[in-house]
């Protein structure tokens, strides 16, 4: 610990994002970022005008933004909030809406993030178990007069629940704000964004790192009812009113006009998925079923560690937790068909050296 590290943070266990090592070329599979590029239209609206322009502040409103996310989603522009990606989303929840009188639950098994905001702002927070099959079943949820979150698709495991079981934690938590992280929505499930107008106390959060290909851009933004979004704008305005920078704001912009590029993207994704599952399962690994752009899978030959770590030395990269009750499995990102084809012939040549 730094000497000069406040004692309040001394036993805090930050975060600890997909490695990106720059030793070598590798196919990226661990980090659930497009395969795609931004739509030719996103990297001309970035270009040499725009940035001319960067010796300005940006908007701190994000009003044209804005208006073309109420449009393309069909709400008002006092329901969005934007901000410097999901994170910051989930840090401004965090900081906005819990304390000592307002914990907070989510899944013991879900976005590593969660716990990490949790011991920052020392806040209480109960980590509710996955059921079989890392399933989430929301009676868990019921009920329990806490400020929830609920990645959905949740993630590491990619499996889905149904707005109408969502409905059942939301209306029966009526004092707690239940956020919706939907980071991966776009891949097959279902969103919660109907549901905003009918209870105050909602959060829906998605991205546009995943389906609309900036992860880079860092663009993060929410859906809730007036008094949710002021809330989020108090935490912002508190601390730093510039958190979407000019050529993300330019580059959004342009991603939302070209929607049909990314919805075709995501049915190859969809494809290249399903493509990948049927292969592993011929293979003997059991994958659960996912409705995002990444699986979670395992091998009963191999342990999730040892496959992480031959595929890297192979130049693939995946994901893997030491936690114990997900050690045996990894996290593949869905990318190109190329890329796949790669991972499962390096998959191949482990299990042919492994006997």
């Amino acid at each position: 610990m730094s000497r000069y590290l406040s004692a309040r943070f001394a036993d805090l266990e930050a975060y600890v994002p997909g490695e990106q090592p720059q030793d070598m070329q590798y196919v990226k599979l661990n980090t659930n970022e497009s395969p795609f590029p931004p739509a030719p239209a996103v990297l001309k609206a970035i270009g040499a005008e725009e940035a001319g322009r960067l010796n300005l502040y940006p908007d701190p409103e994000c009003r044209v933004l804005r208006q073309k996310l109420a449009e393309h989603y069909g709400v008002r522009l006092e329901n969005i909030f934007l901000a410097n990606g999901s994170d910051e989303l989930l840090n401004f929840f965090f900081m906005a809406f819990c304390d000592q009188e307002r914990p907070v639950a989510f899944p013991e098994v879900s976005y590593g993030f969660y716990p990490v905001y949790a011991c920052l702002y020392r806040l209480p927070y109960t980590e509710i178990p996955l059921r079989e099959g890392f399933r989430l079943d929301i009676s868990d949820y019921c009920g329990i007069h806490k400020n929830i979150v609920i990645a959905n698709p949740n993630a590491p495991t990619g499996r889905a629940v149904s707005v109408s079981e969502i409905e059942e934690a939301v209306r029966t938590n009526p004092d707690h704000v239940v956020m919706v992280d939907e980071a991966y929505i776009d891949f097959g499930g279902e969103s919660c964004l109907p549901l905003v107008e009918k209870y105050p106390n909602l959060l829906v959060c998605q991205t546009f790192s995943k389906f609309r290909s900036l992860a880079g851009g860092r663009l993060g933004f929410a859906f809730g009812s007036p008094e949710l979004i002021g809330d989020l704008d108090k935490m912002k305005y508190s601390t730093n009113s510039y958190n979407v920078n000019r050529l993300t704001m330019a580059a959004a912009a342009a991603t939302i006009e070209n929607d049909q590029y990314y919805v075709d993207n995501s049915r190859k994704i969809q494809e290249n998925r399903a493509y990948t599952t049927a292969a592993l399962d011929k293979l003997g690994f059991e994958t659960l079923p996912s409705l995002a752009n990444f699986i979670f899978t395992r091998c009963k030959s191999v342990d999730g560690g040892t496959l992480y770590r031959a595929l890297k030395a192979k130049g693939v990269l995946v994901r893997h937790w030491d936690k114990p009750s997900i050690a045996d499995w990894c996290r593949v990102t869905i990318g190109s068909r190329e890329q796949m084809d790669v991972f499962l012939a390096k998959v191949r040549e482990i299990l042919e050296e492994v006997g």
